[in-house]
């Protein structure tokens, strides 16, 4: 019988946020930041949280703190997303655990059903050697995901100039794409226009 994973959360938060003007993770969301509640989310269905930083860390650090998740730093995080990835892939197998669910703090939380529903479908197909269970919406592929040991071991033996989605598509055979019913696993938020249209269309009952 295949052995069950011990799981993390890491929440890739080391963005400069450019467009939005502020960061983004603490872009305000029922009643705390998106990096608050994305953390609350993975807490219920993880071990422990990780965010990668970069720059932001001070401005990061009281809320991760305050939500005893754990905090790691891209001293590079020029390098792009990917390397925010790897370091915090790292830190999952560093802390004993050998899968991870991964998320983007760049966008409110997913409902907590749809990373129940994600974890158990990663859970069920094991004895299938599956890799990953990544959700699809509208056709497109989001975040958060599951990602095993041996997905984990490809992200860290790629070169930090990849990126998780060539990986995603030159395994496609190890990872189930899961059709979910949640618009927020695939939503980009890059302006204030888009953040304040965005909070125009959905209350905090909306998405609760």
């Amino acid at each position: 019988m295949t052995r069950s994973p011990a799981f993390c959360g890491v929440i890739l938060a080391a963005g400069e946020s450019a467009r939005m003007g502020q960061p983004k993770a603490l872009l305000p969301w029922h009643g705390g930041t998106f990096l608050s509640g994305a953390i609350r989310l993975l807490n219920s269905f993880t071990d422990l949280v990780i965010v990668v930083a970069g720059q932001n860390v001070e401005q990061l650090r009281p809320i991760v703190n305050a939500q005893a998740a754990f905090l790691v730093v891209n001293p590079q995080p020029e390098r792009g997303q990917f390397s925010s990835l790897q370091i915090g892939v790292q830190e999952v197998l560093n802390r004993g655990r050998d899968a991870a669910i991964v998320t983007l703090v760049d966008r409110p939380p997913a409902r907590a059903e749809t990373v129940n529903h994600l974890k158990q479908e990663f859970l069920n197909h094991l004895e299938q050697n599956l890799w990953a269970a990544v959700p699809e919406h509208a056709g497109k592929h989001g975040h958060p995901y599951v990602a095993g040991r041996e997905l984990i071991g490809q992200y860290l033996d790629a070169t930090p100039s990849a990126n998780a989605r060539e990986i995603h598509h030159a395994n496609e055979s190890r990872i189930l794409y899961t059709p979910v019913n949640d618009p927020f696993v695939t939503l980009n938020l890059d302006t204030p226009e888009d953040y304040a249209q965005f909070c125009a269309t959905y209350s905090e009952k909306a998405h609760a």
